[in-house]
């Protein structure tokens, strides 16, 4: 799908870069903001994801905030024919909050499959790693655990309008 935005895709794409407002109606509140109706809103969102110019919409968590201070990204040798298979089945466990594939960095680096999991604390962390390594789908695996040592801030992407005419752009 081509589309190009226009002036009113821009104030949407400004007015949700910072979050979407904390109220029962979220959509509506955006729409009263840059003085369109809901269901403009929930359209235009639509055509800029399936044009591809918003490539991912979904929730930053602060785990910190919420009382999560330990947190650990877990590393796998998985075998490459099973790492779909055993990452799509790690990212449905309890305690796994992201999982993903990268390749693998030979000589210094054998892991391909990556999670994190967040903790109150190390040792509750640890359990959840002890637990999930105890599965049958990870028995024998390699691994290690890389526990965070300071929180970046967390944002999404942003995005400005180019200079000119706006009919021009394309992701």
């Amino acid at each position: 799908m081509n589309h190009v935005p226009d002036s009113t895709d821009w104030q949407l794409i400004a007015a949700i870069q910072d979050g979407l407002p904390l109220v029962a109606h979220p959509y509506a509140a955006i729409a009263h903001r840059i003085g369109i109706t809901e269901t403009e809103v929930l359209v235009r969102l639509h055509k800029l994801i399936a044009a591809g110019i918003i490539k991912r919409f979904g929730v930053i968590v602060r785990h910190r905030q919420l009382g999560y201070d330990a947190n650990a990204m877990v590393v796998w040798d998985i075998d490459d024919e099973h790492v779909d298979t055993i990452g799509h089945w790690l990212a449905d466990q309890e305690g796994v909050n992201l999982c993903y594939q990268r390749p693998r960095r030979q000589p210094y680096w054998p892991y391909n499959l990556f999670c994190m999991i967040h903790g109150r604390n190390r040792t509750e962390v640890l359990g959840t790693v002890s637990r999930l390594a105890a599965q049958p789908e990870l028995a024998g695996y390699q691994h290690e655990v890389l526990f965070s040592r300071r929180c970046f801030k967390q944002c999404g992407a942003r995005y400005s309008p180019p200079t000119g005419e706006v009919t021009a752009w394309t992701p």
